[in-house]
């Protein structure tokens, strides 16, 4: 690869990497493509050469949001050798999580824009929200070592999944600190207390 090319790679990836920050923190709605590349350090005119519209970097940015949070959870997951699920729920429901959404998980604020895709706009971002869904199901299913069979492993990273998520968004979305910590403490308490061996299911 000769030089230009890769400046003009090392910059995509630089704008890219703001773009999924912002995605995180904003929104897709609030990404600005004249904020993203000022911040980058590049003009506005040279947006094009990198991506076709704004809605394409819309679309790669909360692409990349959604694919680092793969990595994040399963580091999360394995530094509890002893108890991997209660790593990975510790870290999720943690305060630091809930108070950087810019490095956090970008299921909880791309939620409300994927279930909008396809009504409001041409960002495709429902494609991008369920192979990280898929993902992390697949991940807290493989790993509930006490689970009956793989149905109900499968059933319990649903549940699991839909109960961190909620918890996330609702903590940062009320007011009250005291409240908002009590949501991510109680999820944690609750989903640790399913943990163990379960009752097959009749």
């Amino acid at each position: 690869m000769g030089h230009s090319q890769a400046e003009k790679a090392a910059s995509r990836e630089r704008v890219l990497r703001i773009a999924a920050r912002k995605v995180r923190t904003d929104g897709v709605g609030g990404l600005g493509v004249a904020d993203v590349m000022k911040e980058a350090g590049l003009t506005h005119g040279g947006f094009y050469k990198h991506f076709a519209s704004r809605d394409d970097l819309v679309t790669q940015a909360a692409a990349a949001a959604l694919t680092e949070g793969s990595a994040k959870m399963e580091r999360a997951a394995r530094k509890n050798e002893r108890d991997a699920r209660g790593g990975l729920l510790d870290a999720y429901l943690s305060g630091q999580h809930r108070d950087t959404p810019a490095t956090g998980c970008a299921l909880v604020p791309l939620g409300a824009a994927a279930g909008r895709d396809g009504t409001d706009g041409d960002v495709h971002l429902k494609d991008a929200y369920e192979r990280q869904v898929r993902a992390y199901l697949d991940l807290i299913a493989g790993l509930d070592e006490d689970a009956e069979n793989a149905e109900e492993a499968r059933a319990e990273a649903v549940l699991t999944l839909s109960a961190l998520v909620g918890a996330v968004l609702m903590s940062r979305a009320v007011a009250d600190r005291d409240l908002s910590d009590e949501i991510l403490e109680t999820v944690n308490r609750r989903l640790r207390h399913r943990a163990g061996p379960r009752p097959a299911q009749a």
